[in-house]
């Protein structure tokens, strides 16, 4: 059984960069499962894959947020990471972490002055 855990700071205020941290345990980090994955979603929208980090450590974004995204792992921790930077309100949203196919319960981050 696997189980993932997001963790980091609920407000983050404008400019700055978002750093989240998932957790992972049960189950095998690298082995059984292909992708880890962070999708995110803003007040009255639906779901938005940010993007994911493959199991050789590859990286894939959302096109629209490329350019502000960064996704790693830390393998002796179970461990990987999201950090947005230079957000806006806009990026307020519940963020998850998810594998091909559990989900973690989801951390809100709130982006403000």
């Amino acid at each position: 059984q696997v189980q993932l855990q997001e963790s980091g700071p609920g407000l983050v205020k404008p400019s700055q960069t978002l750093s989240l941290t998932c957790t992972v345990s049960g189950g095998s980090f690298t082995t059984n499962y292909y992708y880890w994955r962070w999708i995110r979603q803003p007040p009255g929208k639906g779901l938005e894959w940010v993007g994911s980090i493959a199991y050789s450590g590859n990286t894939y974004y959302n096109p629209t947020l490329k350019s502000r995204t960064s996704i790693s792992r830390d393998t002796s921790k179970n461990q990987f990471t999201l950090q947005l930077s230079s957000v806006s309100p806009e990026d307020t949203a519940v963020y998850y972490c998810a594998s091909v196919e559990y989900w973690g319960q989801g951390t809100q981050v709130t982006v403000s002055s």
